[in-house]
């Protein structure tokens, strides 16, 4: 049986769009192949040209990312400590697209959501949240053109067992604006204060994927101590 790789990462480049009070990132040519051959001693020998290295400065929740638990809390541990085994499992993928721009994503939405697709969620299903968003990555329009979760229904999704959940905006609740709107700040992120859960960003191709039946690799770079680190998102398909 062949297997189908569909990459579910977001692009990284100095143009980005990053959410507010994020930086951008800086990758800069650090040093060119001829550069490295120089300055090595190599090209004294003929060798004019080895390898070329890049700096990158980048924080910790750009593109394509996973919260720790230090995120919201000072005294939690960073990506270092987020279990393995929630990073690689059956993923599920419900569509909230139909929803309106801004809107909180409900436990009744979440439940009729899993009823169009007749599936029942299991312990350890990976949830993705397909908002839209990731057709408008490069755009301002990103920013806030986006759905998001509640707490309530992110409570309901841990009650089922689930421990990893992603979506393809730029962050997991509602977009800013709309948060000011009602005056109920991150409280899909808020959570994490008292439950153990961990959640993507800035994911992306939600809209090639099928409601279930593939597995998600999602391993974050063992960066310690920060409050979030890079993932390369890849879905796993089976293909008869």
């Amino acid at each position: 049986m062949a297997r189908k790789f569909l990459d579910l990462s977001m692009a990284v480049h100095n143009d980005m769009i990053a959410f507010p009070r994020v930086v951008r990132p800086a990758l800069v040519m650090y040093e060119s192949w001829k550069e490295f051959a120089e300055r090595i001693g190599a090209s004294q020998y003929g060798v004019d040209s080895l390898t070329a290295h890049c700096m990158i400065v980048i924080g910790d929740h750009i593109g394509t990312h996973m919260d720790a638990l230090r995120h919201m809390r000072e005294d939690a541990h960073g990506p270092e400590s987020i279990p393995l085994e929630y990073c690689f499992g059956d993923g599920v993928c419900l569509d909230f697209r139909h929803l309106p721009k801004g809107a909180g994503i409900s436990v009744i939405d979440v439940k009729e959501a899993l009823t169009r697709i007749n599936y029942t969620l299991k312990p350890l299903d990976i949830v993705l949240i397909h908002t839209g968003a990731g057709k408008l990555q490069d755009s301002d329009k990103y920013l806030t053109d986006h759905v998001g979760m509640t707490g309530e229904a992110t409570h309901w999704l841990l009650d089922q067992g689930v421990k990893m959940t992603g979506i393809d905006a730029v962050t997991y609740d509602p977009p800013i604006w709309a948060m000011f709107e009602r005056k109920k700040f991150w409280e899909a992120h808020r959570v994490m204060n008292t439950r153990e859960y961990y959640h993507l960003e800035n994911l992306s191709n939600l809209d090639q994927l099928p409601a279930f039946g593939f597995t998600l690799s999602l391993f974050p770079i063992k960066w310690v101590n920060t409050t979030a680190a890079p993932v390369r998102a890849v879905a796993i398909l089976e293909e008869k």
